[in-house]
């Protein structure tokens, strides 16, 4: 896929220093991407609107909370 007009996005609870963050891009018109802030020319992980947003929805709810 190509993703040369992928708008990449940094959450804004992303600190200045990079650390662990990732950064999104929802505005291709059949998927979602996301890759590493620290690497960006790495790879890339692609997903379904729907996918992203039960993953999303899932981070909200707290369905992710007893992992790890």
């Amino acid at each position: 896929m190509d993703l040369s007009t992928a708008a990449w996005r940094k959450s804004s609870l992303s600190g200045p220093n990079g650390g662990q963050c990732i950064e999104v891009a929802s505005n291709l018109s059949s998927m979602v991407a996301v890759r590493d802030s620290k690497n960006p020319n790495g790879p890339k992980l692609l997903f379904a609107p729907t996918e992203w947003n039960a993953f999303v929805d899932g981070i909200k709810t707290g369905q992710f909370d007893h992992l790890g």
